[in-house]
This record gives C-alpha cells, structure tokens and sequence, in this order.
C-alpha cells in the first residue's frame, strides 16, 4: 500500500503544483470544496455529530493493509473503529423492488442491493448535506474503476484555484470506483464512489454524491451493470 496517506499535499498528475504555481494542500483543498454547491462528488470536513474524528486529513491508524486492484491497491479499513451496522452484510429486506435495484435510504444511510427472497445486501455509506435537489427513478449510466476527478465549470467560476484535474488514486475524492447516475440519458452529476476519508461514512458530511468505503464500493461496483436502477429515499419518500 502507498504511503502517501500520511502526506499533506493532494497528487495532481506526477506533481502537486497547480497551474499557478501554487501548493495546493489537502486541508486546502477540503476546505475549497466544503464551501461548493452539490455535485461532482466533493468532499466536506464538516461533522456535527463528531468533529474530533477529522484530523486535517491525517488518516493514520484507520487502515489495516490494502487489497490488491490495478493499478492502485485499495486500502483496507480498520472495521473497529466503524459502528457495527455500517459494516457491509446480508440483512432481511422487505420492499418490493426486483433484485439487482440499488435502494439508498438517505436518513438511515443504508445502500441496499436487493437480492432474491426478500433479502439485500445492505452497505454503510455517507450522504449528502444538502440532500438532493432532483426526483425520479436514476439509472446507473457509466461505471468507472479508479476514475480520474474534474470539477464542474460552476464549481470552477466559484473557486478558479481548484485544479483541472485530478488523476486517479488513493488521494482522489471519487475514490476506487465511481458509478455514475443517469437520467434521461444524460449524467446528472451525482455518483457513488469510494472516498479517502472513512470516518465520514454513516454521516451526511459530503456534498450531494454516495460515497462508501473504497473496498465496498470495489464490492458494489462488481456486482451491478450499467442500467442498473437506482432509487434514493429521504424523508420516507422516493428522490432520486
């Protein structure tokens, strides 16, 4: 497994100078998309519930190895430090949607893969902040492994430090995977991806995507195709 999880500079390509020349660190970066509007999947440092577990980054001790995956390892998280119910396993589930549906209960922060006689994978994931401002059924359109981040044009005119690109790896804020929701046939900016900062998971602290430990969303991501349809439920009713 890579060492960079103790460096305080985000990787942008082979180095870590942004088009400016300036440094960009990883507090600057989090702090720079925390005050973004929702989508392209930014990650927030904000926590209510528990702010003494972000450290400035710094994840030491939450990683216990890695799992072998191209072209970057996927680092294994330490379960102990996670409430129990967060932990990926096979729960009754008894909703009425067809096997292979992806449920995403926004309040109890819950994805579900639905399987045959009323059972369902069921996954701990962290939510959006702001929740979502779109309704509908959402169809998985696109599925990437290890996907490189961009940030949207509004997100640029907003913030014009933020870098153009990020290339894939550890330090990405999409993560190991990135499945990208559609509607309509048309990308609609939300997504659910792994994320560097496992701490944030069984809390709404991002910005509007699902994101889920890297070595879980690895887990998902082999098991759905694309058109794979996606249901995300909040207040007890259906948006998505």
């Amino acid at each position: 497994m890579r060492s960079s999880y103790k460096e305080k500079t985000v990787t942008i390509g082979a180095d870590t100078k942004l088009a400016e020349g300036t440094v960009l660190s990883r507090r600057a970066m989090l702090v720079a998309l925390a005050a973004l509007p929702l989508a392209a999947c930014q990650q927030a440092v904000m926590n209510d519930r528990n702010p003494a577990l972000f450290s400035d980054g710094d994840t030491t001790g939450w990683y216990v190895g890695s799992m072998p995956d191209k072209p970057h390892d996927v680092p294994l998280v330490d379960r102990s430090k996670m409430r129990p119910e967060l932990n990926r396993q096979t729960v009754d589930y008894p909703g009425n949607e067809k096997p292979g549906t992806i449920v995403v209960d926004i309040d109890k922060r819950f994805l579900y893969l639905v399987q045959p006689g009323n059972k369902a994978l069921r996954y701990g994931v962290g939510v959006g902040r702001q929740g979502f401002s779109w309704k509908g059924v959402a169809t998985i359109g696109n599925k990437t492994v290890w996907p490189d981040w961009r940030p949207t044009p509004t997100m640029v005119r907003l913030n014009p430090k933020l870098p153009a690109h990020m290339a894939a790896g550890v330090d990405n804020p999409l993560g190991a995977r990135a499945l990208y929701l559609y509607q309509g046939g048309r990308d609609i900016l939300f997504r659910i991806h792994g994320t560097n900062e496992p701490w944030s998971i069984g809390e709404q602290v991002s910005s509007g995507c699902i994101r889920m430990l890297n070595e879980d969303v690895v887990d998902l991501y082999s098991r759905v195709p694309v058109g794979t349809t996606v249901l995300v439920r909040r207040n007890g009713q259906w948006r998505v």
